[in-house]
Order: C-alpha cells, then sequence, then structure tokens
C-alpha cells in the first residue's frame, strides 16, 4: 500500500492535491489583480457599449418622432436608405474627400515641419511649443478663429493683409476672397489641416528621432547626398509612422463634426456624414435612419482602427526586436 492510499484509509478523504492549490492560489492572484479594473470596466461597457446596442436596435426600425403610431421593424431598409438616398449618399462622398484631404496635407506639412524640427538651432524648444498649440486648441474654439478672425471677408486677418500688401503700390481694388462662400469645402479642409498637422508633425518627429544614425553616417561617409538619404533611409523608416499618423487622424476626422457646423453649418455641399446624422436626427426626426448612418460610421471607424491597431503593435514589435 502505498503512502498515499494509507492516508486515504486512514483519514477516509483523499489527501489535498498540492496542484490544485496552486492552481486555486494563482485564480485568486488573478482575480485580485483584475478586481480594481472591473468598475472601470463595468462603467466603460454602459457609457459606450449599451448605447451602442440600443442605436443598433433603433436602426432596424421605421421610427420617426412624427408620427410615432406607425414604428415598426423595417429590417435594413434604412441602410439600403443611407446608401441611395442622394443627401447622405453625398454626405458619404464628402466626408471621404475631407479626409483623405486633410489627412494628406497634414502628413505632407507635418513631414517637412518635422525634418526641420529635427536639425539643432537656437529656439528649437519654442519653435516645437508653438507647433503644437494649434493641436491643443478646443476644435470649436479653432472653427470659429477660422470663422471669424482669419477668413472673414470683412475683417478677417487674410483680406486684412491683402489689402495692406496692395496699399504698399498703390492700389485701392486688393483681392478679397471670401473661402466661407466660394470655396467652403477647402475652408474646412484648411481650418482642420492647421490643426491636425501638429499631430502628425509629432508622430514623424518621434520617427525621425528613433534613425538608426549609425547608418546615416555610414552613408554620409560613402557620399550619399541628403536627398538619397531621405529618399533611400529616412523615407522608408518613417513609412510605418506616417501610416499609424494617417489612420489615427482618419479615424477622427472621418468623425468630424465641429468644422463642420460651425464654419458652413453644413452649407454648399460640406455636409459630412456626422452632419447628416445630426440633420436627420434633429430636423427630420428619422431616429431609425439617423441610426443607421451612425452605425455606418462606427463600423467605417472599426475598420480604421483595426488598421491602425495593427500599425501600432508592429511598430512596438520592431522596437523590441533591437
Amino acid at each position: 500500500m502505498t503512502t498515499a492510499t494509507a492516508r486515504i484509509s486512514r483519514s477516509g478523504r483523499s489527501a489535498p492535491n498540492p496542484s490544485m492549490n496552486a492552481r486555486t492560489r494563482e485564480r485568486a492572484l488573478a482575480w485580485a489583480r483584475r478586481a480594481p479594473l472591473l468598475p472601470a470596466l463595468i462603467f466603460l461597457i454602459i457609457v459606450t457599449q449599451l448605447p451602442f446596442v440600443v442605436t443598433l436596435i433603433i436602426s432596424f426600425l421605421n421610427w420617426n418622432s412624427l408620427r410615432p403610431d406607425q414604428t415598426g421593424f423595417a429590417g435594413f431598409a434604412n441602410y439600403v436608405q443611407v446608401l441611395t438616398d442622394p443627401d447622405l449618399r453625398q454626405a458619404i462622398f464628402t466626408t471621404i474627400i475631407l479626409t483623405v484631404s486633410v489627412v494628406l496635407l497634414s502628413l505632407l506639412i507635418g513631414l517637412g515641419l518635422a525634418l526641420l524640427l529635427d536639425k539643432k538651432f537656437i529656439g528649437r524648444g519654442l519653435a516645437r511649443t508653438l507647433l503644437i498649440a494649434p493641436f491643443l486648441v478646443v476644435p470649436v474654439a479653432a472653427a470659429l478663429i477660422w470663422k471669424h478672425a482669419l477668413l472673414n471677408p470683412t475683417y478677417g486677418l487674410i483680406n486684412g493683409i491683402l489689402t495692406w500688401i496692395w496699399s504698399l503700390v498703390g492700389s485701392n481694388t486688393p483681392p478679397q476672397p471670401d473661402l466661407l462662400s466660394q470655396a467652403p469645402l477647402m475652408a474646412v479642409v484648411v481650418s482642420l489641416v492647421w490643426q491636425w498637422t501638429p499631430f502628425m508633425m509629432l508622430i514623424l518627429l518621434a520617427g525621425l528621432q528613433s534613425r538608426p544614425m549609425d547608418t546615416v553616417e555610414a552613408a554620409q561617409m560613402d557620399g550619399a547626398s541628403n536627398w538619397d538619404i531621405f529618399r533611400h533611409l529616412t523615407l522608408p523608416h518613417l513609412r510605418q509612422y506616417m501610416e499609424l499618423g494617417g489612420l489615427l487622424g482618419a479615424i477622427y476626422i472621418v468623425q468630424n463634426f465641429d468644422a463642420v457646423f460651425t464654419l458652413t453649418s453644413g452649407g454648399l455641399g460640406t455636409a459630412n456624414l456626422p452632419y447628416a446624422i445630426y440633420q436627420t436626427f434633429y430636423f427630420a426626426n428619422e431616429y431609425g435612419l439617423a441610426s443607421a448612418a451612425g452605425v455606418v460610421v462606427v463600423i467605417g471607424t472599426i475598420i480604421v482602427a483595426t488598421f491602425a491597431l495593427r500599425t501600432v503593435f508592429s511598430l512596438f514589435k520592431k522596437e523590441a526586436a533591437r
């Protein structure tokens, strides 16, 4: 008879298993580590996931607050209308144009500024602070600055500068462009580029400062020009950082509402999908249709965010491998 069998026969019950006790302790420790996060997780689910589930349910309903007696199940009719209604389809097209334009221009200007700030010069810290400032401005305040202080055709800074320059040459008929009425979508793009360029600049500057400088110095010793170094070393190294900046910027810009609402109120072909949702919900009182359009925006954002997370993880793996 083995010792374990003897213990069982003497006590009448099996002896405690050390491996089971270890697993129990590990589970208890794991729950002890997770317990402080549970309130935050519950709050996050209540604040974000439950409203989305309710929105998803409403998106399948034919619900107009002006006709509550006609509320019923609509199936995918609201989603079909989002993709076929001329106004909503135009809003989707405007959203794509606005997002692509702002992201590309912000990346290009941000890349130029990052290359300049990567050089050592007197006052570089102050220059960085000033260039970052637009990104820290509240979006509505930034839109108001562009609408009244800069783009206003009567007292705006841009037209004031043009008037002053033309007065230097003795002309009383300076050009007085009114972008808010003549090129409203361009005005929205310019204001958003001004605000998002610092974000792209910070990401690309971080990428520049993580370059392997020994490779750059070896290329310089071999006689490579600055353009060759930028094209063959710097730009390939920044590719993932540019992808990350573009994807993160697209996540936020595709949901932009403040600039469109403040600058143009969605008029003259500037209504993007978030503003169209606002109009559908508050003015047309079509709750089901507005919810369906909101779900479309969320799905598009999730798709972009998935690519952004993959880029982030690949950057982490690359840094960990060094």
